[in-house]
């Protein structure tokens, strides 16, 4: 079920029209695991770091043992002539994705030859200006490297976002601020996050739990370019309790105010607005 209502899918060399089924139930991907997806945007005629999203979908599939099929720029191409499909104003979330058809020697290994590929093309308006999250904390952490393929951004890894969100949202809150396993702050649920302190940006220095996001690597330098101190570096959650501001940083979204973590209140203020007027000028430029 898509989320979109339109969407377009690049499936076995061709497109389609709708939301096409992919997998089938004797897939590799079906029943152990093994899918690996990457999330673009297509937003007021832009395609912000289209070919970065396009090359880490082939990075995740490497680390997930698969055999990526396309190159970065037959992937981003493939991603233009889908979206010429779409009306020249829409906002489209763009999802390539790669998993394992066969197993391998073992039964639940990968044969790593055995790869399919899609693209989902979906029209997914941007979240409104004043749309904002609260957040609370949760019991569940994300996993080390020695524990999950945290290097990819695979499909096994979700189920334990959806239970984080699913504790914030039963606690009557929108997402949950997560840690590591050593209890230092990691990410949000479903995104990377900023806090602010007199001025200054700190986020959490990637440790190998979680995804040093294109849109959080983005934010950073051009807040950087714009005379800003960010900070990457170990956070605790005491630290955003203290904290100025905060917001979420994703690729559906690019900026999200918070504005409650657990009792804390905070502001929409200048230095996450200055972070949305710093990517869409930049993304706009293109």
């Amino acid at each position: 079920m898509a989320h979109g209502s339109v969407v377009r899918t690049y499936f076995e060399g061709q497109w389609h029209q709708g939301d096409v089924a992919i997998l089938k139930a004797s897939d590799h991907a079906t029943w152990n695991g093994t899918l690996v997806f990457d999330g673009a945007r297509h937003v007021d005629g832009v395609t912000p770091d289209l070919d970065r999203h396009c090359a880490r979908i082939i990075r995740s599939a490497q680390v997930m043992g698969i055999t990526p099929t396309h190159t970065r720029e037959q992937i981003a191409d493939l991603i233009r002539e889908g979206l010429s499909r779409f009306a020249s104003d829409a906002a489209i979330y763009i999802r390539p994705l790669y998993w394992s058809i066969e197993p391998g020697p073992g039964f639940i290994t990968i044969d790593p030859e055995s790869t399919g590929f899609a693209i989902g093309l979906e029209q997914i308006p941007m979240p409104p200006i004043s749309a904002s999250a609260t957040l609370t904390t949760t019991r569940y952490c994300r996993p080390m490297l020695s524990m999950a393929v945290v290097g990819a951004k695979a499909a096994s890894l979700y189920p334990n976002n959806v239970r984080m969100m699913r504790e914030a949202l039963d606690r009557g809150f929108t997402n949950a601020l997560v840690a590591d396993p050593l209890g230092n702050v990691a990410e949000t649920a479903t995104s990377n996050v900023f806090m602010v302190k007199d001025g200054e940006l700190f986020t959490p220095v990637p440790n190998g739990t979680f995804l040093n996001g294109i849109t959080r690597q983005r934010h950073i330098g051009l807040l950087r370019k714009a005379g800003r101190i960010v900070h990457e570096t170990t956070l605790s959650f005491d630290d955003f309790r203290n904290a100025d501001e905060v917001f979420m940083s994703g690729n559906l979204a690019k900026v999200t105010p918070v504005t409650a973590f657990d009792d804390t209140r905070y502001q929409s203020g200048p230095v996450t607005k200055l972070a949305r007027e710093c990517y869409w000028d930049w993304a706009h430029s293109l």
